[in-house]
């Protein structure tokens, strides 16, 4: 293997660190500074310069960057580097404890749960308690906290760490797990962590048999694997970690950015070297990216640039509503694929995942194709598929695909062998479920009976009402509002934003798209059926993802949706420093992540919860340079004239006559609250709102 080889192909940033003399070392990574090439060129120029491979040990984040460390190394390297252990935290720790397992306290045929695993175990344990499934996964993150943090329950005091209950709670899930062999994912770090603490001879194996650690993506360590690398390189082990604290956007999952901070008083002698050099982005998407984190206070501090061309300014477009802002953007991206750009390289990126469903329906009436990237599409994903469930047993007694799918959900202890017994009795008597439930003499019956009465009270709620009421007596009714309200885990949080937006969904259909002489619930379930699609989408496509599923990738364009006051950042970050820190950083990865056109968007008038809301523009804009982007608004439109006043009588095709309470606004940016006879009081755009003066012609 020779030195050129290695050298060759790096800047002078990247070769001082490939070649920095042994010690520990921090190595501060910008985005789109090639820090795995440096960190594969490190491994390939330590073993050049006599470094064994099993001597070295590489860890990262997932089995996927992983894999494909590994295969660079083999690449790269002109000796067998088979001994060398290249692994993810879990990995290292599993392989670990399989050597040492009796003196883990582990039975050596342990068997590793996930958290699908861990869950079943937990509700196992605690049947008798009848916890709720929100309440079960609290419970299950309290208990990965603590092991993220080396907190046994022993340790753990009531009230200040937890009630006692859960710390109880935790024991007997810990006592069980030991007994039946079983090791959770937060057991398998903090296994090693106890074990190299208190058996020296143990320790001491890995401090002779480790010469070099190498870490990747430092920043996301949290409490325990910072903790678990200093243990590992003991006194004669160096460090090489890579990081970026700018690009730190986990801490909702225990992520530390100040593990960063803390290597250099941790590691003694530790030396920094920042990588700054861009080869991803144009010098203007750096210089306004530059300019947004600099606003951390807390950050060590790094400034990214480019020998590239400056290219074209950031663009700010303002938009008047969601609508509004999903059409300039589809708009935009047809306008670049017409003159020969390539749909897969183009993202739009969004705080909650809520925010795709306007987006994938303006792709739709566009006809672009487009993948939902990390997730799935709108309408398929299972809060929204239960809601519409509900919904379609609101107005269809005999639909037996919608009742298997909520007859316990959320969960009322109408189990399988239940549910069963009703598909027997229905098969046998030619009948949907609903009809052979009501007849079923079970153990639950008392539970049934309640779940059908439910059904029947949502039939009656749904009858003769707006679309948007309907959906939203359907969620609260349900109980769905009132499980996801329990669980404070950021999946649930996301679910019942998604919730909120289906409502939106509702409002806005009822408004523009209800078919005349079809009862709305019926056009809007037809509506959502032919929009449905698989998980992955085209993947030649428009790439539309959330900013934390775009971490580590890049694209020939970037839009931003929502930066909005209380979506980006988000409302959950206000009145917390660290928290709205953690904003900025994740609203700094998202423009990184453009090569070559970035344009944030944001809207003025967006329907939230249900309910119409006027936002300020997030202040992230506002901290950016200004002489480096371009302000756009919607072009200005005369098809219409938006002269209303005050008192004066209008009507709307479905909510029919009203009268106008109070304006705001002006010109087509004009809002309206109008009193309708029979539905109340709604905002609405007036440049959207399909009203008309009483006296005036309506739109066939």
């Amino acid at each position: 293997m020779q030195a050129e080889k290695i050298l060759s192909q790096l800047n002078d940033e990247q070769r001082s660190a490939v070649t920095a003399p042994p010690g520990h070392w921090l190595i501060l990574a910008g985005a789109g500074c090639g820090k795995t090439r440096v960190l594969v060129h490190r491994v390939a120029w330590q073993i050049l310069n006599g470094v064994a491979p099993r001597a070295l040990l590489a860890v990262t984040f997932t089995n996927k960057a992983a894999g494909e460390m590994r295969g660079r190394i083999l690449q790269l390297a002109e000796v067998p580097v088979g001994p060398m252990w290249v692994g993810t935290f879990h990995g290292i720790a599993h392989r670990i404890l399989r050597f040492h397992a009796q003196a883990a306290g582990l039975v050596g045929d342990f068997q590793i749960i996930d958290s699908q695993d861990q869950l079943g175990v937990l509700r196992q344990l605690l049947k008798a308690n009848a916890l709720p499934p929100a309440e079960l996964r609290q419970l299950q993150g309290f208990i990965n906290a603590c092991k993220d943090r080396a907190r046994r329950p022993a340790s753990l005091e009531p009230v200040t760490d937890a009630s006692a209950a859960w710390i109880d709670s935790y024991r007997r899930y810990q006592e069980h797990c030991d007994r039946e062999g079983l090791v959770d994912f937060a057991e398998l770090l903090l296994r090693v962590y106890e074990l190299f603490r208190r058996d020296a001879e143990v320790q001491a194996v890995y401090h002779q048999r480790f010469q070099c650690i190498l870490v990747d993506e430092f920043q996301d360590t949290n409490a325990l694997q910072y903790n678990w690398i200093r243990l590992l390189c003991g006194d004669g082990a160096e460090v090489f970690a890579v990081g970026d604290d700018d690009q730190s956007i986990y801490g909702w999952r225990g992520a530390r950015v100040d593990n960063l901070q803390h290597f250099t008083r941790d590691f003694k002698d530790c030396r920094l070297l920042r990588l700054e050099r861009n080869y991803r982005s144009t010098g203007n998407i750096l210089a306004v990216a530059n300019g947004l984190i600099a606003c951390n206070g807390s950050r060590i501090g790094k400034e990214l640039w480019t020998s590239g061309e400056a290219g074209d300014p950031v663009r700010v477009f303002a938009a008047r509503d969601e609508q509004d802002e999903a059409r300039h953007v589809s708009n935009d991206i047809i306008q670049w694929r017409d003159t020969g750009g390539v749909l897969a390289e183009v993202a739009v990126l969004y705080r909650v995942s809520a925010l795709s469903r306007t987006m994938e329906e303006a792709c739709l009436h566009a006809e672009l194709p487009y993948r939902v990237r990390g997730g799935l599409r709108f309408y398929d994903r299972k809060e929204i598929k239960d809601a519409m469930a509900y919904l379609r047993l609101a107005v269809s007694a005999d639909d037996d695909m919608a009742f298997r799918r909520v007859v316990n959900f959320p969960p009322r202890g109408i189990g399988p062998r239940t549910l069963r017994l009703i598909e027997e009795l229905a098969e046998a008597e030619t009948c949907s479920l609903r009809a052979a439930a009501r007849r079923i003499a079970a153990p639950a019956r008392v539970r049934i009976e309640k779940f059908l009465e439910l059904l029947d009270e949502l039939a009656a709620a749904c009858h003769e009402v707006p679309l948007r009421e309907a959906m939203a007596a359907v969620i609260r009714s349900s109980g769905m509002d009132a499980h996801y309200q329990q669980d404070k885990d950021p999946r649930s949080i996301s679910r019942r934003e998604n919730l909120d937006e289906l409502v939106n969904a509702c409002s806005w259909y009822d408004q523009n798209h209800a078919e005349e002489g079809t009862a709305p619930i019926l056009s809007f379930l037809a509506h959502t059926a032919l929009e449905s699609g698989d998980e992955s989408g085209d993947e030649q496509g428009v790439q539309l993802m959330t900013v934390h599923a775009a971490k580590g990738l890049e694209f020939d364009r970037v839009y931003i949706l929502g930066l909005e006051e209380g979506l980006f950042p988000h409302s959950l970050s206000q009145g917390d420093p660290a928290q709205l820190e953690e904003e900025r950083r994740l609203c700094y990865v998202g423009m990184t992540r453009a090569r070559r056109a970035l344009t944030l968007c944001w809207s003025s008038y967006r329907m939230l919860h249900g309910e119409p809301r006027y936002h300020d523009a997030s202040r992230f804009l506002g901290e950016l340079p200004a002489h480096l982007l371009e302000h756009l608004r919607p072009e200005e439109s005369s098809s219409q004239d938006f002269d209303f006043s005050l008192g004066q009588q209008v009507v709307h095709g479905r909510y029919g006559q009203g009268t106008i309470l109070k304006l705001e606004g002006r010109g087509r940016d004009v809002r309206l609250m109008v009193n309708f006879e029979h539905t109340g009081c709604k905002w609405l755009l007036a440049h959207q709102s399909r009203l008309w003066p009483v006296d005036g012609t309506a739109e066939e």
